[in-house]
């Protein structure tokens, strides 16, 4: 299932998945681009290599963006607001599996649909990070607070059929 989905979408990794990832790790610590470049490939024993080509410009995106500074010893480190955006990406990836691992219990049909999630929160993703620097912080608490009331409503279904389901129990 997931090998199909890789090949729809034509590459092992995610658009936006590299902005995101920087600042995970800038998150851990203060890291030039060529420790970000080594410790990716590291971390994938070899099978991503991103070359300077993708780091450096992303790295400028997220200076221009506010959410990393450099340092003066060559290192970038995550700011404030960088911090928030990824404990917001944090909370909502959270919040995701919790989700997709009810669906694909589910079997084909929930393999069907958690595969349609998966594209949707991709796209949604893509956009949202393209758009974030753009965005102001009164728009980001509006958006966050949809994404998650609607990630809530998710929940509703499961939590109403476990209350009648308790409710026969007791009965």
């Amino acid at each position: 299932m997931i090998s199909e989905w890789l090949a729809r979408v034509g590459s092992s990794i995610p658009r936006g998945f590299s902005r995101h990832y920087i600042l995970a790790l800038l998150k851990e610590k203060p890291m030039t681009g060529k420790e970000i470049i080594d410790k990716a490939i590291a971390q994938t024993e070899g099978r991503w290599k991103p070359s300077p080509g993708l780091i450096y410009p992303l790295l400028g995106r997220l200076l221009d963006d506010g959410l990393a500074v450099e340092n003066d010893d060559g290192r970038y480190s995550i700011t404030k607001k960088g911090l928030a955006i990824i404990r917001d990406l944090e909370s909502l990836n959270g919040i995701i599996h919790k989700q997709l691992d009810v669906i694909l219990r589910i079997g084909n049909m929930g393999a069907a649909v958690a595969t349609d999630l998966v594209d949707r929160v991709i796209t949604i993703g893509t956009t949202l990070s393209s758009n974030l620097g753009a965005m102001s912080r009164d728009d980001r608490s509006k958006y966050r607070q949809f994404l998650l009331s609607e990630l809530k409503k998710l929940d509703e279904p499961e939590k109403s059929g476990r209350d009648r389901k308790e409710k026969v129990d007791v009965e």
